[in-house]
């Protein structure tokens, strides 16, 4: 070390430099024991590390869950019919909740399972156009007829004439569902209340959607594409749907039971084909799968794996049991592209009402939605008519 000289030159007295090196030496000591101490530490936190990664802990989230204050909430409100927590939630986030005479915006995840449901279900819903609105009416213009075009020179351009448009206007209407439960149930804290309600609400609103889509007739609810005008296809104009005869009334010709079916398929434009499918119910169904071509073997194909739908003809089959059985004049097969054909329109919220007074000692839960539905394109769709 280099020796310590006094201000002057000269040499330090012997006991001041001895308490410098003494304050030296103890700093020194101090930085080794901290140093000592964050290697401990670091230690430490290396072996926390590797018993989180071997005990496949999850880390910890760094940010809040924005739905679990409306979850809470929403589950206080089934059960006791506390609403402060909505109610703060409807001031503090009106994206989370809102409250009004129509009850309260459902939790997200009872909203979400109600929403899966529908689409997994035999419903058009699957097959057609589905749009979220926030208004009460969704307007589309539709072409009329075919665009005129032509071939440009280089002397002159041709002038080529719009085709027509139609304004298609599709209300929404007010679907609900009431399911009932005892308040003994509601206090038992092992019973899933959101996922029963989501449950019971999600079938009610399921059946109910999928019979309007098809036979609905437009009155407070959506308007089945069955209910629209219908027309031999040689002659349907662009408001009816075109029809094609089986040739037998009520029933399928005897001699050759799919040539109706073939004809049906090329009643329907090419470029609609290619997305097309039939829809009929099970008893239909039951009939044309036993059907035969001249070498003995099958139309009906069937699906391969889970979660796929059987095949006509190449073509897929969806059942839905709200098609009509096969009876004289009726329209129990459809074949077409059902979602340029028809048009599903709904608002994305889910309101729920707790009613403790109406049914005692149960409690209601009064479940709206609003939707609706109609034929947007007539030419994309044909129906086969037992006559």
């Amino acid at each position: 070390m280099t020796e310590v000289k006094a201000a002057g030159g000269g040499d330090m007295p012997a006991d001041l430099k001895g308490a410098m090196m003494g304050f030296v030496n103890e700093l020194k000591g101090f930085r080794d024991d901290i140093q000592t101490k964050l290697n401990t530490q670091e230690q430490r936190m290396t072996m926390i590390d590797r018993k989180t990664a071997i005990r496949g802990r999850a880390p910890l989230s760094a940010t809040a869950e924005v739905e679990v204050p409306h979850q809470k909430a929403f589950n206080a409100y089934l059960r006791h019919g506390d609403d402060d927590g909505l109610r703060g939630l409807a001031i503090e986030e009106k994206a989370l909740s809102v409250a009004g005479d129509g009850g309260f915006l459902a939790a997200p995840q009872v909203a979400q399972t109600v929403q899966n449901s529908l689409f997994s279900t035999t419903s058009l819903r699957r097959l057609a156009n589905v749009v979220t609105i926030e208004g009460s009416v969704y307007e589309v213009l539709v072409e009329k007829g075919e665009m005129a075009s032509g071939w440009a020179t280089e002397a002159a351009s041709v002038e080529t004439a719009n085709s027509q448009l139609d304004r298609i206007a599709i209300p929404v209407h007010e679907l609900s569902a009431m399911p009932k439960a005892s308040q003994r149930l509601l206090d038992d804290a092992a019973f899933d209340v959101e996922g029963w309600l989501a449950e019971r609400i999600a079938d009610r609103f399921s059946r109910a959607e999928a019979f309007a889509f098809v036979r609905g007739d437009g009155v407070d609810k959506p308007r089945g594409f069955l209910s629209y005008p219908t027309a031999a296809d040689a002659t349907a104009t662009g408001a009816q749907i075109g029809f094609v005869n089986t040739g037998l009334s009520g029933n399928f010709p005897a001699a050759a039971p799919m040539d109706c079916l073939i004809d049906l398929i090329y009643a329907l434009g090419a470029q609609h084909r290619a997305n097309a499918s039939f829809m009929m119910n099970s008893k239909t169904a039951a009939r044309v799968r036993k059907m035969k071509d001249a070498d003995g073997r099958f139309l009906w194909s069937d699906a391969l794996t889970a979660g796929q739908v059987p095949q006509l003809l190449g073509y897929p089959v969806v059942i839905s049991e709200d098609m009509p059985d096969i009876a004289a004049n009726a329209f129990a097969v459809a074949f077409g592209d059902f979602r340029a054909a028809y048009t599903i329109v709904e608002r994305p919220d889910l309101r729920v009402l707790r009613d403790p007074f109406s049914a005692k000692p149960h409690v209601l839960f009064y479940a709206t939605k609003r939707v609706g539905g109609g034929v947007t394109d007539f030419r994309a769709v044909k129906l086969l008519r037992f006559a």
